[in-house]
């Protein structure tokens, strides 16, 4: 397949870009779980509060700032490469969340040192419950394959234009079924979460992501220029299998 206004068109499958040297797929997959994990590190386990104008205070889990990032990068790589080799970073940040959820299990059960003081504390900012867990991988992986998805069939219909609403259509999507499925799963029917206030937190945070998303728009389309360009390579998902159940180009 061939259109003349791209720099080289290729099927999204393992024959069409086996002879292809990806130079900077590696970095972004690397870049795409590094991100991933130190949001779920780093910022779900703090609650920030800020005061907004017209609204009043605010309150958000700190992760929220950078997690979206992460759907960038998802939006880049299936822009570039195509729904399958996206499908394989998904995987892998996949198995990346399940070690480290395993790791913080394994190290938060071993006794401490005598003389430690450090192990409430490392306890609190580590030992998410099994529930908060499972919610946030069941999360990941149903909207990160919902935006890839969307992102790949939404290029083959308009024929490669229109980036921008490819890349907030398939947001709304995956945002939308991320929040919707982790607050309820980890948080419903617990002491101090209504079902008032968990509507409002999902309705909350997919509103305050999809937002953050579509205001780094110009960021994502220079990163697919640039990319597009030293790969040489615009892929499209005609023939591709969507199955989510696959790790394989």
């Amino acid at each position: 397949m061939a259109r003349m206004n791209k720099p080289q068109i290729v099927d999204v499958n393992a024959s069409a870009l086996s002879g292809h040297r990806l130079r900077h797929y590696d970095i972004i997959m690397a870049a795409f779980v590094a991100i991933l994990l130190l949001s779920n590190i780093v910022g779900a386990s703090k609650p920030a509060q800020v005061d907004l104008p017209f609204i009043g205070l605010w309150t958000f889990g700190a992760g929220v700032l950078f997690f979206p990032v992460s759907y960038i990068i998802g939006d880049v790589l299936t822009e570039v490469y195509g729904y399958s080799r996206a499908r394989r970073v998904i995987w892998t940040g996949f198995a990346a969340l399940a070690f480290y959820a395993l790791m913080a299990a394994v190290v938060i059960a071993l006794p401490p040192a005598p003389g430690w003081p450090g192990q409430a504390a490392y306890e609190q900012v580590f030992g998410n419950s099994w529930r908060i867990v499972l919610a946030s991988m069941a999360a990941f992986w149903a909207g990160e394959f919902a935006n890839s998805f969307v992102m790949a069939r939404m290029k083959v219909l308009t024929h490669g234009r229109f980036l921008w609403m490819r890349t907030i259509g398939s947001t709304v999507v995956g945002q939308g079924l991320d929040s919707l499925i982790f607050y309820p799963l980890a948080f419903y029917g617990l002491a101090g979460w209504p079902v008032e206030q968990l509507a409002q937190v999902v309705i909350g945070q997919f509103v305050l992501k999809t937002t953050w998303e579509a205001l780094l728009t110009p960021i994502t389309y220079m990163a697919v220029g640039a990319l597009k360009r030293r790969e040489g390579l615009d892929v499209y998902d005609e023939g591709t299998s969507f199955t989510p159940f696959r790790v394989s180009v």
